[in-house]
């Protein structure tokens, strides 16, 4: 059974890359190079072949590449790959819906853009069927302060984790979100119709219980996995913070389900004051801690927080790999800095163990000398087929339609 690797990758009109196209070996892939050429782009790219909105969570029009003076717009930008997975050779395409796009398309149409997705040449069938083939964890340099910013980060990185386990919560949080925004919507417009709220509420409180035991199912897992981690990381301690989570650990989910729709109801006044639902899974917290230290994720040392980031990952590395019978792949962007020489040889050794295509960055090639042969070396240079032969031009434009 082949474990998950991404083979071939081409890039049309996304970020810096006109046309680019990158074969890479079924083991650990190091891109190196100048700050700006383009290395956390490929990564960028990488992360679209999952659900969501990729590592920068960045708007569809955002992604496009500006066309040169003279130069006239392509079809929108666009992704193709191919992987080995466990079921055999795979192709996904996605990008840009082309659709709209003509001289009449007003800016503010930005706002209702879509991306398409293709699997193996036809049209994919919601977020779930890309979570049930591609699974991949990413860190980077913006997710270094994770512990000490605001818990919505530190949901969606939860989140992340969840939806290699549970492939239905992505469909659960738009759910619950797309109920959520309706019923804000509702109670700013001063229309409290019962019926109709209630109707809201009650789709927040079966999707939204959903989501909190997926999550907490998986924060479960994961806190045994970090206990049985050997090494120089720490051993991260890990908690839910949340009125539904703390229900559903005391009782059954249909009553969870009852408690959150009932708090909803009662909250109708004070959420439309605030403009939003002040109650919910949308606003739990994941509470990490260094358990050696007996030290919250929060005061701990930059280098330490790294480290915390980097056993947490490496855990849900080892559970997806149990539960689905191949490692994820790992996205980690300057993962070098702030881990010393003795920690960057134990994340080297961890990938190969776990048999994982990780995609790493960095300047300074040296830094990942440990990985010797492990490891395919690609230079990433300035310029549109990137220099030193690492990026190859694509043989022609990306079209998804």
């Amino acid at each position: 059974m082949s474990p998950l690797a991404l083979r071939r990758v081409v890039l049309s009109d996304f970020r810096c890359y006109r046309r680019a196209e990158l074969a890479a070996p079924a083991k650990p892939v190091v891109l190196f190079g100048p700050n700006g050429a383009g290395k956390t782009n490929l990564l960028e790219a990488i992360s679209l072949l999952a659900p969501g909105r990729g590592l920068r969570r960045a708007r569809i029009a955002e992604i496009e590449r500006r066309p040169a003076a003279g130069e006239s717009a392509g079809p929108g930008w666009a992704i193709f790959a191919i992987l080995d997975t466990p079921a055999g050779e795979r192709s996904i395409g996605t990008g840009r819906d082309p659709a709209g796009r003509g001289p009449d398309r007003k800016p503010e149409d930005e706002a209702t853009e879509r991306r398409v997705v293709r699997i193996d040449g036809a049209p994919a069938k919601g977020r779930a069927a890309l979570a049930e083939l591609v699974h991949l964890l990413w860190l980077t340099p913006e997710m270094d302060g994770i512990f000490a910013g605001g818990a919505s980060e530190r949901r969606r990185f939860l989140d992340r984790i969840v939806l290699g386990f549970v492939p239905d919560h992505a469909r659960n949080l738009a759910g619950y979100e797309q109920a959520m925004r309706e019923r804000n919507r509702l109670l700013k417009d001063g229309r409290l119709d019962e019926t109709w709220l209630g109707a809201l509420e009650q789709a927040m409180a079966e999707t939204g219980v959903a989501v909190a035991a997926a999550r907490r199912q998986v924060v479960g897992r994961l806190a045994i996995a970090c206990e049985a981690a050997l090494g120089p990381f720490p051993i991260p301690g890990l908690a839910l913070s949340g009125e539904t989570e703390a229900e559903l650990g005391a009782g059954p989910a249909l009553a969870a389900e009852d408690a959150l729709r009932r708090r909803l109801a009662e909250n109708r006044r004070a959420d439309a004051e605030a403009g939003r639902a002040l109650i919910g899974p949308h606003r739990s917290d994941l509470v990490v801690h260094d358990r050696a230290k007996a030290t919250p994720g929060s005061l701990c040392s930059t280098g330490e927080q790294k480290a915390l980031l980097v056993a947490l990952v490496l855990a849900a590395a080892r559970l997806l790999k149990l539960q689905r019978g191949g490692a994820p792949l790992l996205l980690l962007d300057e993962i070098a800095a702030h881990l010393d020489a003795g920690r960057r040889a134990a994340l080297f050794d961890e990938i190969e163990a776990l048999g994982a295509q990780a995609w790493m960055t960095g300047t300074d090639a040296a830094l990942f000398a440990p990985l010797g042969g492990r490891a395919a070396f690609v230079r990433v240079a300035p310029g549109p087929a990137g220099e030193g032969g690492a990026l190859r031009p694509a043989p022609q434009p990306l079209d998804l339609r």
